[in-house]
């Protein structure tokens, strides 16, 4: 149900994954790598992981949705590596008897992601890159080469 990934992301088995019987409703994210960050640029994206700790981290955040919205399944499949422009760098589904809640989850989902998995991207401009990491519960990556 979470997993990363160096090869392109198919998102349907990722939602067949959270398919369920008594669940009316499923809301899948689908994050892509865009062409232009606050007017620059991006040529593409490189994305790099502590991943036996990413994965652990992206299980929690599933069970913390599961917890709060009952009823739900949560699926998280994040990429790794070289990406280009409209590449499929995550998505996330999830699954619940009704569509608030699925909808609710995923946001939470992606939020908690983003405050809490330790992977960092590097972005390619025109003009350099930089290695980017927003976590507020992981120490974020500054300079050189990611281990």
């Amino acid at each position: 149900m979470y997993h990363l990934t160096k090869e392109p992301i198919e998102v349907q088995p990722i939602i067949n994954q959270v398919t369920d019987r008594n669940c009316g409703a499923i809301a899948t994210f689908i994050g892509t790598v865009r062409e232009l960050t606050a007017g620059k640029k991006t040529l593409r994206l490189e994305y790099h992981a502590y991943e036996e700790m990413a994965v652990k981290m992206l299980e929690r955040i599933g069970n913390e949705v599961e917890q709060k919205w009952a009823g739900s399944k949560v699926a998280i499949t994040h990429r790794l590596g070289m990406l280009e422009i409209s590449d499929i760098a995550i998505v996330i589904a999830v699954s619940s008897p009704h569509r608030k809640a699925a909808y609710e989850g995923n946001a939470y989902a992606m939020e908690r992601i983003k405050e809490m998995v330790p992977i960092w991207k590097k972005e390619f401009w025109e003009d350099g890159s930089e290695w980017v990491g927003d976590q507020l519960e992981t120490t974020p990556y500054k300079g050189g080469e990611p281990s």
